[in-house]
């Protein structure tokens, strides 16, 4: 909700303090027609637009954020397109850069989503960050959508094990017939989900096991339950 009410700000970072002078909208509307060439028919206007937190005495500081609410939705989303394209912009020889005010809780969750990408990249997984806060997976030609870095965390988790069984010509969908891969996989699902709601930490559980049935792929799954078997059987071990 916090996110779509700032839906047609953009956040400035890097323009140094009282480069603006006495009026930040002017100021604004030239500057962001000039480094971004979008058409001044009809000229940007605001809503308003200030700098983010208290002014700092130190000039080698760096300068504080400004953000803008434009009038113009429309017009919002071309600058945003427009410093997506292009990369940092220059003036004066410094870096500005132009990007979507999200909110704090959402910042976080990027930040968590960035910080798995080196583990992407080891697992040679494709991934791209997505408005707001969402990051799609591809492995194996499967992709997959995650709103939670935790889910996605343990995800990837799941890839440290091996699967117990990979022997099956069945159509990845299909469990339900009965040869020895699919009893193998059926098993596994029983074994784990016991373990993992007698485990003290069942929400834990609850959460792990949602997570792996909504892999679609079976490898993936039996991956998934094997080490989140493991980490019940472990916790239920180490209780006094």
């Amino acid at each position: 909700m916090e996110d779509r009410s700032r839906r047609d700000n953009i956040r400035l970072l890097g323009i140094l303090e009282n480069e603006e002078g006495t009026d930040m909208q002017a100021f604004l509307s030239s500057t962001l027609s000039k480094l971004t060439s979008l058409d001044s028919d009809p000229p940007l206007e605001f809503q308003r637009a200030h700098r983010v937190g208290l002014k700092r005495s130190n000039k080698s500081s760096r300068p504080r954020p400004i953000i803008a609410c434009l009038l113009r939705h429309n017009q919002t989303r071309q600058i945003l397109q427009a410093a997506h394209s292009h990369g940092p912009f220059r003036i004066d020889q410094h870096d500005i850069r132009i990007t979507t005010d999200y909110s704090k809780e959402t910042n976080e969750s990027r930040k968590a989503f960035l910080a798995l990408r080196p583990r992407l990249r080891q697992l040679e997984m494709k991934y791209g960050l997505f408005d707001p806060a969402r990051m799609w997976v591809t492995k194996n030609g499967v992709s997959k959508d995650f709103h939670n870095p935790e889910e996605l965390r343990l995800f990837l988790d799941s890839f440290q094990l091996q699967p117990t069984d990979s022997t099956s010509t069945n159509h990845p969908h299909d469990i339900s017939g009965d040869n020895e891969g699919n009893r193998t996989f059926r098993s596994g699902m029983e074994k784990a989900s016991t373990a993992l709601y007698d485990s003290d930490t069942s929400q834990r559980g609850r959460d792990m096991e949602r997570l792996a049935r909504s892999h679609h792929d079976r490898g993936q799954v039996l991956h998934a339950m094997a080490a989140h078997t493991q980490l019940a059987e472990r916790d239920k071990s180490r209780s006094p």
